[in-house]
C-alpha cells in the first residue's frame, strides 16, 4: 500500500482563459476535480507547492489528498499539462477515487539487482528495459507507489514478460487478460554482438 500526500488547495470561482491567466500570473495553477457522484469543481493550487511535487514520481502515481480548507478528497492526477518551454504548469485535472472501486492507474517499474545478475556482470551483454511503467489495477488502497523488478537472476538470453512480474496483494496487470500476445518483454538481455549483427542480416536479405 502506498502512503498518501496532503497538497493544499483552494476553490476557484471565476471561469475562462483570462480568469486562468490572471491566476498563473499571481502563482496559481487552475485545475479541476472529477468524477465519483459529486460534481466537477474548479480548484487552484499554489504552483511553487505543486511543481517541487511533480519533480517526483509519486506524484504521478500515488493517491493524493486534495485538502480544501481541512475537506479531504482522495484523486489520482490524469492530465497535467506544461508550459512548451517555460518551467510553469498550465492546468491540472484530478479525478476522486472510490475506496471501494478498483482503479486503473501507470505505475513505475524498479529494477533492481541488475549490476549483480550474471547478464548484468557480463560486458558483452546489452540489457534492455522494454517498460518503464505498467498499467495496474487495483483498489486505492493497494496501488503501489512503484512496483520492483528484481533482475538478480537474469541471465544472457533471458526475457523477462508482464506475467513474470511479482505483483503486490491485491493487484493485478489487465493487459495480461487479453491473451498471450499481451504478454510482452518488459526486459531483454542478449549479446552486444546480436545487436550489431542483425542490421547485416537484414541487408544481406534484401
Amino acid at each position: 500500500m502506498s502512503k498518501t500526500h496532503e497538497i493544499k488547495v483552494q476553490r476557484r470561482e471565476d471561469e475562462g482563459k483570462g480568469a486562468s491567466r490572471r491566476l498563473r500570473h499571481a502563482g496559481l495553477i487552475p485545475a479541476i476535480v472529477y468524477g465519483g457522484d459529486l460534481k466537477p469543481v474548479s480548484i487552484q493550487l499554489d504552483h511553487e507547492e505543486v511543481w517541487l511535487a511533480q519533480q517526483n514520481e509519486w506524484f504521478y502515481s500515488s493517491i493524493l489528498d486534495l485538502s480544501l480548507n481541512g475537506d479531504v478528497q482522495k484523486v489520482l492526477l490524469r492530465d497535467l499539462q506544461r508550459h512548451p518551454y517555460k518551467q510553469l504548469i498550465m492546468h491540472i485535472d484530478f479525478q476522486r477515487v472510490n475506496e471501494n472501486e478498483k482503479l486503473n492507474a501507470s505505475v513505475p517499474l524498479h529494477f533492481i539487482n541488475e549490476d549483480k545478475s550474471p547478464a548484468g556482470k557480463s560486458a558483452e551483454v546489452v540489457v534492455t528495459h522494454e517498460l518503464n511503467e505498467v498499467q495496474v489495477s487495483c483498489l486505492p488502497k493497494d496501488l503501489p507507489e512503484f512496483i520492483e523488478v528484481d533482475l538478480s537472476a537474469l541471465e544472457v538470453g533471458n526475457v523477462i514478460h508482464l506475467s513474470d512480474i511479482k505483483l503486490p496483494s491485491g493487484v493485478e496487470i489487465p493487459e495480461l487478460k487479453l491473451g498471450k500476445e499481451h504478454d510482452v518483454a518488459v526486459v531483454i538481455a542478449k549479446h552486444g554482438r546480436e545487436e550489431a549483427e542483425a542490421p547485416a542480416a537484414e541487408g544481406e536479405d534484401k
